[in-house]
């Protein structure tokens, strides 16, 4: 991947603002809806990622924020873009992956037709805290038959051993952060 600059990632890092106490007491949440709505800083993040993603045939977006940059970036490539949800939203059978995060459980859920088998996935996720949403989305990927080419997200909450909980699992697989 061609390196964000030092001035690209503050430009970047200047759009998003941290939100105290939310969703509940002790998380500091990092809002980007001041970065989607800057085109500027936006476009900087997702030419990163597509930088990142060429060689994969689809990519994956975790609801709900990761959908932002997924579907753009597959948009941008020209590629197929594929929605990983919360569980209960998705129409067709679909494949259902639990997992635990920074601040209570949750499900996610992948269409079974989602991904063929041996097509590559990029997965796009916003934030790192835990690892344990990309894990899942991991695991829900592979049981459809795909094979995951690559993971990014924008950044990583520090302390929260993401990256590090996430290599115990997949010790074949990296998570690129863009905002280091």
């Amino acid at each position: 991947m061609g390196e964000l600059s030092a001035e690209k990632i503050l430009r970047i890092k200047e759009e998003i603002r941290d939100v105290k106490d939310f969703p509940s007491p002790g998380i500091l949440f990092k809002d980007i809806t001041p970065l989607l709505r800057h085109a500027e800083a936006f476009a900087l993040a997702v030419d990163a990622f597509a930088e990142i993603a060429k060689g994969a045939d689809l990519i994956a977006g975790v609801e709900a924020r990761g959908f932002i940059f997924a579907s753009a970036i597959a948009s941008k490539l020209g590629k197929g873009f594929v929605p990983i949800r919360k569980s209960g939203k998705l129409p067709a059978a679909s494949y259902t992956e639990s997992y635990s995060l920074e601040y209570g459980e949750n499900v996610l859920q992948i269409h079974q037709d989602a991904v063929r088998t041996g097509e590559k996935v990029m997965i796009i996720d916003d934030v790192l805290a835990t690892g344990g949403t990309l894990g899942a989305a991991v695991k829900l990927v592979e049981r459809c038959g795909g094979v995951v080419e690559s993971i990014a997200v924008l950044m990583e909450i520090e302390g929260l051993g993401g990256k590090e909980n996430f290599a115990k699992q997949f010790t074949s697989l990296s998570i690129t952060t863009l905002l280091s």
